[in-house]
């Protein structure tokens, strides 16, 4: 072999540039520690965080917004408590009478012509007419058909009910009275008699119940106590 036609081999590698030198072989080659790029490195867009104040605002008025609210029904509350309040709802409702006190209409009996307005707890009717313009009052010790035995009064400054709760309050007066001894001896019904919106307007504030007697005019003698 004639060795003048290998060209010689150069005293140095050839040069790569700035290019990091790959080894060739099956093993992998190593990482270079650093490389310097060519042209300016971008770096990708920095992500979009979402505003949270808006958020913030909007927990923060929440909270307030509830305690304002719980502030209000605990004033309510206390309102409610506070004294003087039963006294008043108790005005509202009207006032109970079950007990004869002044006295029922006094003598001298019997009288005719007696209009609503002027009924009085424990007076006794004769022909008794719940309906009636007027009716005739007479002792009790003698022969009646009807008793008045409870009343609630509302006051002036209130508003009609409707029929339908004066209906009911009727109801719960009747089941408030009180009735004595006497009252076992006869057969006897509660009526009751209530304010229409005419009469109201006209300052008719009285529930009224009576106990009555469907037979006529046998009761002798006052139930109540």
């Amino acid at each position: 072999m004639n060795h003048q036609d290998i060209p010689p081999k150069p005293a140095s590698p050839p040069r790569t540039g700035s290019l990091p030198k790959i080894h060739s072989g099956t093993g992998s080659a190593p990482a270079p520690e650093s490389v310097t790029w060519s042209q300016p490195r971008h770096d990708p867009a920095p992500e979009k965080h979402t505003n949270r104040k808006p958020a913030l605002w909007k927990a923060f008025l929440v909270v307030v917004i509830l305690a304002v609210a719980g502030s209000l029904v605990w004033l309510a509350v206390w309102l409610n408590s506070s004294p003087g309040t039963d006294a008043a709802k108790n005005d509202a409702q009207g006032v109970l009478q079950t007990t004869v006190t002044p006295p029922a209409t006094p003598q001298p009996l019997p009288r005719e012509g007696v209009a609503p307005p002027a009924y009085a707890l424990g007076d006794c009717f004769k022909d008794f007419d719940p309906q009636a313009l007027t009716s005739t009052l007479v002792p009790c010790d003698t022969g009646h058909s009807a008793q008045l035995v409870a009343t609630l009064t509302y006051p002036e400054s209130a508003k009609y009910p409707g029929a339908e709760p004066l209906k009911a309050k009727a109801l719960e007066v009747c089941q408030a009275a009180k009735l004595g001894p006497a009252a076992k001896n006869f057969q006897l019904n509660y009526q009751r008699s209530f304010p229409s919106s005419t009469s109201w307007e006209s300052g008719d504030r009285r529930v009224d119940c009576y106990v009555t007697a469907d037979t006529g005019d046998v009761i002798n003698a006052s139930v109540l106590p």
